[in-house]
């Protein structure tokens, strides 16, 4: 009789190849490879990337073009700078400069309705944050609920508000509707609300500060990351509103550009055959238009990258 210890006995044989489980006679299993995945998910990004950024480049190419070589010739095929100049001379000549009053009227309508909403909104959050009095939680409610309204849904009741205190049509009607961004104002709250040192504050009231001073020197400058955040959304939703400056406004001379956009749209044969064959306004005029009314926001995106990605983690931490 032969001894076998307890290792050779738990020692496997030759009987079937060894599983992951140690188990002999079954069949490996095989891991599955991330390969197939990965490659699935670049080929859907890449046919996103194309999705979005083809119409950008035809956009950035048409106005150096003719409209008969952007309807007969290869759609990414280079222009040239005569093409440009001649686009931008028809662009001009509609109207006699329109589009440089479109922009104008954009810039002040955008720039005014943004001073007050900084005037108004940023104290409005700081106070919601940090004071205690009755109300304060159903003014909170309200903010929020406005917030999630759709703006559209908001135009018809501001502009009977306008027209009962007679400011419809003129400048008043659009900076005023613009400024109020309650959005601003919650967004405010939430930082001032878990991201601004109490000790900090309570120290300077200590100190002698007032509430307002407390806010203008402490507060305030711990918070511009926020500011340019609430300032930069402003802006971009108000020089792209189209409605509202639409319902308000009854004068061509005082569209902002969106609005001038559409005017285009419907002087152009392309879109209103009823526009007349010798008008000049074709489709290189009108992609110059639109890449002109959208260099301000980027602009203003790239000038202020920095502090948007601040005030976007501002409030990532709590104290």
């Amino acid at each position: 009789m032969t001894l076998t210890s307890s290792a050779d006995r738990a020692r496997p044989t030759a009987a079937g190849p060894r599983t992951d489980s140690g188990r002999p006679g079954s069949p490996r299993r095989a891991r599955p490879s991330g390969l197939a995945a990965r490659t699935a998910w670049i080929i859907v990004l890449g046919l996103f990337l194309l999705f979005f950024v083809l119409p950008v480049i035809w956009l950035l190419l048409a106005p150096a073009k003719s409209d008969g070589q952007i309807l007969r010739g290869a759609p990414f095929a280079l222009g040239s700078l005569g093409g440009l100049a001649d686009t931008w001379h028809n662009l001009y000549s509609f109207q006699d400069g329109a589009i440089l009053d479109w922009l104008k009227n954009s810039a002040l309508y955008t720039f005014g309705a943004l001073v007050i909403t900084l005037v108004t909104g940023i104290p409005a959050g700081y106070g919601l944050a940090l004071t205690r009095f009755i109300g304060r939680r159903l003014l909170l409610t309200i903010t929020l609920l406005v917030m999630l309204m759709p703006s559209a849904a908001l135009v018809l009741p501001l502009y009977l508000e306008v027209n009962a205190v007679h400011l419809d049509g003129t400048i008043w009607s659009v900076i005023l509707p613009f400024s109020f961004f309650p959005f601003g104002v919650y967004l405010t709250y939430i930082y001032f609300s878990s991201n601004l040192p109490g000790d900090l504050l309570a120290a300077a009231r200590i100190d002698g500060c007032s509430e307002w001073q407390v806010f203008r020197l402490i507060a305030l400058p711990l918070a511009k990351p926020v500011v340019a955040l609430v300032g930069f959304f402003n802006f971009v939703g108000n020089w792209n509103n189209f409605f509202l400056p639409f319902v308000m406004l009854p004068d061509s001379s005082q569209y902002p550009a969106q609005v001038g956009l559409s005017n285009l749209l419907t002087s152009s044969s392309v879109f209103n055959t009823s526009a007349g064959v010798g008008n000049q306004i074709m489709r290189p005029e009108l992609a110059l238009a639109a890449l002109i009314t959208i260099v301000p926001v980027l602009v203003v995106f790239l000038f202020s990258q920095r502090a948007l990605v601040s005030g976007m983690l501002a409030g990532a931490t709590k104290e």
